[in-house]
């Protein structure tokens, strides 16, 4: 292994590769977090090890939160225990069928997408959702927070005005659409020195799809919501992930 290679498998411990290491293996650096129902997500209580510098957001008063996706993939690895509000280890039986439910913003197809990546190495998010809230200017905004409002206030106990960085909590994972076109993921290059607070501008932007291609109107559509960030699509078969994009050609008329 080169200098290269090591420095980022440092910094990535999941990079598939003939040096990488195997899932369900026992690790010496294992976070914990603690399942939240309320809002279909992880709330990190102990943090070892580098991953969490491209993993999790950091919301209200400097919590810690892991996606569904995010979960499934560390536990996976050994990287994560997930408990319950007793302090009970939840096996991933428990995770997968609380995936299953559709009631966390993800779908099988997305997992499979999102762990394809994270796998190679790749740094990737839910679409237009901020690891933090400070500093960081995104290229593609996410849509509007106030339908979750409710919702929000009756978790957090508030009689006041519900702050934007809690909204956007629920509003992350509840939103699942198997049949829409939409973004879902933000997908960076492998690298070392990102910064949450800085990340810039994603690599490209992937959509899943379904089981019909996506019409011209439907591409051109998402394309202008990338305000110019690439665009790739995903297709999920039976586990195998296929990614591309489409480009515009124009074919001369023959004589």
């Amino acid at each position: 292994m080169d200098a290269g290679a090591e420095e980022e498998q440092h910094h990535n411990p999941f990079l598939a590769s003939f040096y990488s290491t195997p899932r369900f293996q026992f690790r010496s650096e294992v976070s914990k977090a603690r399942w939240d129902e309320s809002i279909g997500m992880g709330e990190i209580i102990e943090k070892k090890g580098r991953i969490w510098t491209s993993t999790g957001m950091t919301r209200n008063g400097g919590k810690l939160y892991c996606t569904i996706e995010e979960i499934i993939f560390l536990v996976e690895r050994g990287a994560l225990l997930l408990l319950d509000t007793s302090d009970r280890v939840l096996d991933l039986k428990y995770i997968y069928m609380k995936l299953a439910e559709g009631k966390c913003g993800c779908t099988w197809e997305s997992l499979e997408a999102y762990r394809h990546l994270k796998s190679l190495g790749y740094i990737i998010r839910r679409h237009g959702i901020p690891w933090t809230m400070k500093n960081e200017k995104s290229c593609c905004p996410a849509t509007s927070h106030s339908a979750f409002m409710s919702v929000i206030s009756d978790k957090m106990g508030k009689s006041d005005k519900v702050k934007e960085e809690d909204v956007s909590i629920v509003q992350m994972v509840k939103q699942i659409a198997i049949d829409e076109m939409k973004l879902d993921f933000d997908v960076y290059l492998p690298d070392s020195k990102f910064r949450k607070t800085s990340p810039g501008d994603p690599n490209f932007i992937l959509s899943l799809l379904g089981s019909k291609p996506p019409s011209r109107a439907d591409v051109e559509g998402l394309e202008k919501k990338c305000n110019g960030v690439p665009l790739k699509f995903c297709h999920v078969d039976h586990g195998r992930v296929s990614i591309f994009s489409f480009e515009k050609l124009n074919l001369q008329i023959l004589p």
